[in-house]
């Protein structure tokens, strides 16, 4: 699978970040899926957004420590004060093996708001 979305983040998995079967914890990737969208619904929103829901995540593929994983964001739905983002997760192997694997993805939901985190309407002049 090639992923076409815009870059959000990168980051090494570290030790710190493995569950009790030795690869790295779903939570964790699942905390960097959450960030990842919201970067992307900032940017389009040009304000504050919370996150309402994710979708179902699936993992096809476990995360090693030090795994370069790469979260890749694209709006897909723009409401009237929710923004829906995909994010694509890839891990490149270090190593003599090396190679890159699509690890999971999900669609993430936001809602944008105000300063007393109320729902605020999307101005279309906003994003790209």
């Amino acid at each position: 699978m090639k992923v076409k979305c815009e870059p959000a983040i990168r980051v090494s998995m570290m030790p710190r970040d493995t569950n009790a079967h030795g690869t790295i914890f779903g939570g964790i990737i699942l905390s960097y899926i959450d960030q990842a969208g919201a970067i992307a619904a900032y940017n389009f929103v040009g304000g504050t957004v919370v996150t309402v829901a994710m979708k179902e995540v699936k993992f096809h593929h476990p995360v090693f420590v030090g795994d370069i994983v790469s979260f890749y964001s694209e709006v897909l739905k723009i409401g009237n004060t929710s923004i829906t983002v995909r994010v694509v997760v890839e891990a490149e192997r270090p190593g003599p093996k090396r190679g890159k694997v699509v690890v999971t993805e999900a669609e993430v939901v936001y809602v944008h708001v105000d300063d007393k985190h109320r729902p605020l309407p999307i101005k279309r002049e906003y994003g790209r």
